[in-house]
């Protein structure tokens, strides 16, 4: 039972509007303070540009060079990549974590293979794709996969055995047990996993898109990074975060919504 610790209760809850407020009031306060570190000077603009720099530079990019069009093509690339990661991954996962002969084929190359540093193998989804769309892809999928199948086969292991001893009990074929029962018990950790890895292939854009791209946040911002146009960086890095935010609240509040009795 949590104290009577108020807003400090450990674990406690506060009402949803001021949980709005305070987030808005620390990235305020954060913003402010930048501002003034800039602006006084303490830092070469070339390496901390204020925010109202940024902002400017930010403006000039959607209005003379297509910066929503960057974000709309790399915003595609990262959905394509996470679902087909996610078609993969859910099956393999919870095949992994249902049958043990599976699991057991499969969890030491996924382990070995997660731990590899995408940028490494650049060189080589070069060699295997070229350097069109297809490696670009392949190199998001790449950070997100083997990533989300171990987190799938935590979710389906975590169903209590209970559940699944009860349905067998009333006579429910394997199938009926996986749809009707494993499903709906792992449903909100597995769309809260799925939330998660999102971010984490938003994390490979950059990467992504610097193998021979000519659109795409990532070759923007590598682009100004040439230049030394720092502002131009930080407006693409802002606009990645945003995005990721944006996304990161649509799909808490359909958790929310898919998942009301929680």
């Amino acid at each position: 039972m949590a104290g009577d610790g108020g807003l400090f209760a450990f674990r406690g809850d506060i009402p949803a509007r001021l949980k709005v407020l305070v987030g808005v009031g620390v990235a305020a306060a954060l913003i402010v303070l930048w501002e003034i570190v800039a602006r006084a000077g303490l830092v070469a603009p070339q390496f901390l540009p204020s925010p109202s720099a940024v902002i400017t530079a930010m403006w000039s990019m959607i209005t003379t060079q297509g910066l929503l069009w960057h974000a709309l093509v790399s915003s595609v690339r990262v959905w394509a990549a996470f679902l087909i990661a996610a078609a993969m991954a859910i099956p393999i996962g919870i095949l992994m974590s249902s049958y043990r002969i599976v699991g057991a084929g499969l969890e030491p190359l996924i382990d070995f293979v997660r731990y590899l540093p995408v940028p490494a193998l650049v060189p080589l989804s070069i060699i295997w794709f070229g350097v069109g769309e297809e490696t670009k892809i392949f190199l998001l999928w790449l950070g997100t996969f083997f990533q989300l199948v171990l987190l799938v086969a935590d979710d389906m292991r975590r169903v209590p055995h209970e559940y699944v001893e009860i349905a067998f009990t009333l006579g429910a074929k394997p199938r009926q047990v996986l749809s009707d029962v494993a499903l709906r018990a792992m449903g909100p950790s597995l769309v809260d996993n799925l939330r998660i890895t999102l971010g984490w292939c938003w994390t490979y854009l950059v990467i992504a898109e610097i193998v021979a791209a000519d659109s795409g946040l990532g070759f923007v911002i590598w682009s100004a990074r040439r230049y030394v146009k720092t502002p131009e960086v930080m407006a693409g890095v802002v606009v990645i975060g945003l995005i990721g935010l944006i996304t990161d609240q649509l799909l808490r509040a359909l958790h929310r919504r898919m998942f009301r009795y929680l």
